[in-house]
Parts: structure tokens; sequence; C-alpha cells
């Protein structure tokens, strides 16, 4: 009482955040609060979110959540203030918790072992007994060969009765927790750098376009410091179905008027630049695009020569080596037929492309036709020959998600470091041994005693491997 009445205001400090609870209740504000900022659409529309906490908690109470979470600052959650404080906060109990208990630890980990009584030994949680033939002179050389085989690098004492042999390794194991708690506060530290310092945005980038900014999610333009360029956009399907398989994107990064990398990249392979990475995030039609697109036919004649064209609704082509014309009237992103054979756009976007193709011989009307990019048996034509449609470009864009995250290689730092704490952690132990010879009569007794922090029952069966060691050893004239 008198000590807790002695202290200063600064040491009340110290021990409030050395408090373990302290550390759980501060992680557990931070799991619940990231939980529901991961709900959340950080610094999207408020209809967005309105419509998720329609679906959550009903239409009538949407609304009344919704302005509640925004006065909170869920809507921008990770750089709010009070995020950043719960952060800080954690961070200096962190720091504080393992200051506070690291002169006990390291004290643990320096301290010399020194020979113990016999008494001493068998109070130990793992102890083990045996007898062997011969004085201590006569098993000595058998102890230390097991010894040396199970990796202890052990002391010697020569006693009144025989000797004693004692060791410890992995004692730096004690600061793997320490490690870790180093590794969460570099993740942190990298968070942080990319909360503050870092944009996440997005690009709906046409086929063919360029652009030196991104938008972020509050609608303002973050320059890029260069122009990235979508020189095409493709989506393979399963089978001849509508679910999309991969969707890809051909890009090329342009800086002082140079082509300075170019890349096709999928969702999970983004392309890096200067610090800013795009990654495929979504696709869809150019507003208004449909008609300016370029058709892209590679046109085979009856005997198989061929030429590639590009060209546009409207636009007339000839079959080579062929009096065969064809003109492109008409277009749909996503074709089918109904139950009466009339044609339907089912989607608004390129799920079935096809291009409707009026053909005419010497000037007249010959006949017309659906060609469809997914259906190359569309492609032939009644007299031979064929029009194979190889794309429709510069009428889809592709939906580009844009980061700059400075703290990225922190935070992977972090993760590694956080990978080797827990693996000491977790899997390696400090561990102590003493082997006392007594002599009793011509036979000498061994006894062993050990311990070790955590892991004990790995360190059990390593002991009763050196008792088995010694035993066949003796018994082989080893």
């Amino acid at each position: 009482m008198r000590e807790t009445k002695n202290k200063t205001f600064a040491d009340k400090i110290w021990d409030s955040l050395a408090s373990v609870k302290l550390a759980i209740i501060i992680f557990a504000v931070i799991a619940l609060t990231s939980i529901v900022g991961t709900v959340l659409e950080q610094r999207a529309e408020p209809a967005r979110n309105i419509l998720i906490l329609s679906k959550l908690f009903g239409e009538s109470a949407a609304p009344v959540l919704y302005n509640i979470f925004d006065k909170l600052g869920f809507m921008n959650m990770y750089r709010s203030w009070w995020f950043t404080a719960l952060l800080v906060i954690f961070s200096a109990n962190l720091i504080i918790c393992s200051l506070d208990r690291l002169p006990r630890i390291w004290k643990q980990i320096r301290e010399p072992l020194n020979p113990m009584s016999e008494d001493q030994i068998r109070k130990f949680f793992i102890t083990r007994e045996n007898v062997l033939k011969g004085k201590p002179d006569d098993v000595r050389d058998f102890v230390k060969g097991a010894l040396k085989t199970a990796r202890f690098n052990y002391a010697e004492t020569k006693e009144e009765q025989g000797y004693q042999f004692y060791a410890q390794k992995g004692g730096y194991s004690r600061l793997g927790v320490y490690l870790t708690h180093f590794s969460i506060l570099v993740i942190l530290i990298g968070a942080i750098i990319g909360i503050r310092f870092g944009f996440s945005g997005y690009l709906n980038l046409p086929e063919g376009a360029m652009s030196n900014v991104a938008i972020s999610s509050a609608d303002r333009e973050t320059p890029l410091g260069f122009y990235v360029r979508c020189d095409n956009f493709d989506v393979e399907f399963y089978g001849k179905s509508d679910m999309p398989k991969e969707f890809r994107s051909w890009l090329t990064i342009i800086k002082d008027g140079r082509e300075i990398v170019k890349k096709s990249i999928v969702v999970n392979d983004p392309l890096t630049y200067a610090g800013i990475t795009f990654y495929q995030s979504s696709y869809g039609l150019v507003p208004g695009g449909l008609d300016r697109g370029i058709f892209i036919f590679n046109l085979v004649s009856r005997d198989g020569k061929g030429s590639t064209l590009n060209l546009r609704l409207g636009d007339t082509f000839h079959l080579p080596e062929s009096d065969i014309s064809g003109k492109i009237v008409d277009f749909s992103p996503a074709l089918k037929f109904d139950e009466h054979g009339h044609t339907v756009t089912y989607a608004n976007q390129m799920n079935n492309p096809a291009a409707l193709i009026e053909f005419s011989e010497s000037g007249i009307r010959k006949f017309s036709g659906w060609i469809l990019k997914r259906h190359p048996e569309t492609w032939q034509l009644p007299g031979g020959g064929r029009v194979e449609f190889i794309d429709y470009w510069g009428v889809e864009y592709t939906g580009l998600q844009v980061r700059r995250d400075p703290g990225v290689w922190i935070v992977y730092f972090g993760c590694i470091a956080m990978s080797a704490g827990l693996f000491i952690a977790l899997f390696m132990s400090h561990r102590k041994i003493w082997v006392k010879l007594i002599e009793n009569k011509n036979n000498t007794k061994v006894i062993i005693g050990a311990t070790a922090n955590k892991n004990r029952a790995a360190f059990e069966r390593k002991i009763d491997r050196i008792v088995s060691m010694l035993s066949k050893k003796q018994a082989g004239g080893k």
C-alpha cells in the first residue's frame, strides 16, 4: 500500500500502459472497428453504403445508421484520428509491456548455470535416474558422448562422490516474443505510412486511351507522373457460358513521350511502375461507344488466301480472289436467338459479340447473316471462304484499381520478421539439463534433471533418448 501511494503520476501511467488487460481491450476494439470498416466501403458514395446497411438492418434504419457511422468516421475509418490513436495506444502498450518484462527475461537468458544438489535436481519437472556399471570415472566418457550427440555444450564439475555435468541452449529463444512484438510495430508503421502518404483510386481506361491521373473514391484526380495506356482488353469465358474465366488488359507506361513498360495484366498479376500498382479490377462498355469501334476481321478466300482488315460499322469490304463483298450493317454485344428465332441483345457487356453482314456479288445482294466472335462455325460463308471475327476494338474499357503504398515494403519486412518470431516463440525453447554421477559401491547412479520453458514433452523425449543412449553404449562396451 505504501509503495502504491508513493508512485508518481508517470509511474501510474507506465503501469497502465504495461497492463496486459489494456492490450486485450485495445486489440478487441481495433478488431471490432476493423470489421465495421471492412463491411462498409471506405470513401464510397453514400448510396452504396446505405444499400449495404439496408440489406443488414432494413431500409428504414439504414439512413439513420449511415449518419451515425458517418459522424463517427467509419466511412473513412483508416484515416480517422481515433483509429490512428488506437494504433498509437496499442503500439505504446506493446512497447512498454515488452520493456517492462525485458530485464527479467534478459536475466534468465544471461544467467549462468551452476551445479545443483541431488535434492534440487529431483525437484525438476523432468527427472530420470539410472544405474550404470562401473565407477564415475568409467561412466564419465559415456555421459560426455551422449551430451555431445544431443548437441549440448556442457560444463563439468568434479564432486566428492563423482561428477556433475550441466548445460543449456536456446536461451535467446525467449526473445522470440519480442521479435514478434517488433514485427507488429513494423507492420503498424508501414500501414500508417501507406495510409498517410499513399493513395487508392481507380481508372476506367478505354481501349486505345491513356491517362496521367487516377480518380480517388472522393472523385479527386491524383497525378501519376506518367501516362498509362490501354492497348487492348479481352475476356475469356468458360466454354460457351457467360461466366468470365479471365479478363486481361494490355497496358503501356509512357513517360516523356517514350514507351517505358509494356505488360498484360490479369486479376492476380498487376503492373507496378514508380511505386504505383495497377490491378485488374473490372471492365465494361464505353458509354455511347458501340458505334465507334473498329472491327478486326480476317478474310479468307475459297483457296485459302487471307488478309486482315480494320473496319467500322457501315464499311464495305471484298473477299480476296472473289467478286463477293460484304457490308457491316449492325452489331450486338451479346446476341442470342429467342424461341421464335428472333435476335435479342441480352446483356450490356461483350458476352457474345456479333456483326450482321450483308453480302453481295457483282453488285447483287446474295445473303446476310450474323457472324459471332465466340462461334467460329458462323464464320463460314455458303459459297466458300470465311470471315473470321477477331475483335471489336475500342468499345470496352478496363477498370483498374490504382494504388501507391510507400509502406508496403515495410509491411512485407514486418511479416517476414513476424514469421521468424512466431517460429522461434512456438517451436524453440530454453532448455537446461543437469546430469549428476554418484558413486554407489562399484556402480554409478546417474541422476538427470531438466527443464524447458515450453515444449516440455519434446524435451522429455530427448532426455529419454540420452538415457537410452547411455545404456546402449555401456551394453556395447563403448
